[in-house]
Formats: C-alpha cells, structure tokens, sequence
C-alpha cells in the first residue's frame, strides 16, 4: 500500500524507467551499458516505492498515551522553552526519520485541533539544533482528554522539500489516523506537558502509532 502523496511520482517514475528500459534494448549495443542503465533505473524505481509505502497500523487508541507520530529514532528527550504557542517549558521528545523509513505523519492522540500553522523556512539537515526553528514546518495543537494541549512539529530536512500536514483547526482527529507526509528526510517534536512520563529512551527506534511516547503520571503510579 503507498500513501497518496506519492501517487503522481511513482507513476511518473514507472513511466520513465519503462521507456528507458524500452529504449535502451532498441538503441544501447554495449552490453554492460544497456543492462547497467536498465539496472539503475528499477532501482531508483524501487527506491521511490519504498519511500512511499504506508504499511496499515492498527491502532488499540488509548487516551492515556502518546504514541510516536513518526516512524524513526528519539534524538532528544529535554525540556526546554517551546516559544511559538505555549511560550512555557514543555518536554521535548524528538523523532528522527532517515531516507529509508515510512515518511506518514500520524495523530499522536486523539483529540480537537486548536492551532495549524505553516512556516516556510530553510532545509538544515534534520538533527541539526536550529531545525525546529528555522527550517520548513508546520505546527499542530491538540487539545487532548487527559494530556490537555499537546504539540507536534513535522520539520522537513536537507533533502525534503514539500511537508504535507491535513489537520485543520476544528477539527476532531483520532490517534493514529493519517495526519500528513514529509517528503525525503525529516523530523518531527513533540511538546508534551511537564508532568508527562515519557516511556521512550534517547537513540531508541520507534514505530507510528505503535510506540508509547508517554503516558500520564496517574497511569504510571498505578502500573508501578
């Protein structure tokens, strides 16, 4: 299964390798070139298919969870000053997404949009500390039962150029549902509110609306 936003390019994509392919056999004679061209061409096909994929996530919805928007890896786990809409201290868990990993925004919780915002910016490498600030990024609000107010980021990095986000304010949104799409390499933060108990480690693999990102502190004292 392939998510929407990659309908054109892989279309694209099979279009031209199939004529390079084609062509080659009628117009390439050296034997190593032809097939090294063709070669080259479905592997840069099978590339876009896999950066593409949105594998199906079955999502047991817990409101007494945050749960990893992103497939990638926690780069950070701090607590530092968000400035854009709480302009307070909140924890600040960052997931990081290479190439080679399922690219889908999903809900972290389930809840109402409160703030939708896009910024255009510049393309820093994803892990780099000015990101969040000054690169392209959208800004999300939900307003959730048992969390209250949290944030997520989708950041895009050096080589993405397009951050696809569909939550609108307003609207009621589940966790785990399709939230948008980053387009070759990103990162997305979340800001969770102090008393969180995250239950993820820095360097730790997560996976998109699978992984526990936090929970409350009363489900933590009782599961203790």
């Amino acid at each position: 299964m392939f998510h929407r936003e990659g309908q054109r390019i892989i279309i694209t994509t099979f279009i031209i390798v199939c004529t390079i392919i084609v062509l080659a056999n009628y117009f390439i004679d050296i034997t190593w070139l032809k097939f090294g061209l063709q070669i080259i061409s479905l592997l840069i096909l099978i590339l876009i298919l896999q950066f593409f994929r949105n594998p199906k996530r079955n999502v047991s919805k817990n409101f007494d969870e945050i749960l990893a928007p992103v497939d990638g890896k926690v780069v950070a786990i701090e607590e530092v000053e968000e400035t854009e809409y709480f302009k307070a201290k909140r924890i600040q868990v960052s997931i990081f997404m290479s190439p080679i990993n399922v690219h889908v925004t999903r809900y972290p919780a389930s809840g109402l949009v409160k703030f939708s915002k896009y910024h255009a910016g510049k393309y820093l490498v994803a892990w780099h500390p000015k990101s969040s600030e000054e690169n392209e990024r959208t800004t999300i609000v939900i307003n959730t039962p048992k969390f209250g107010d949290i944030l997520y980021r989708q950041i895009a990095g050096a080589l993405a150029r397009r951050i696809v986000n569909y939550a609108e304010v307003g609207e009621s949104v589940q966790q785990g549902e399709d939230a948008g799409f980053i387009k070759f390499g990103s990162r997305v933060d979340l800001f969770l509110p102090l008393d969180s108990a995250i239950t993820v480690k820095l360097h730790q693999k997560v996976t998109g609306a699978k992984t526990c990102i936090a929970t409350t502190r009363v489900k933590k004292e009782n599961e203790d």
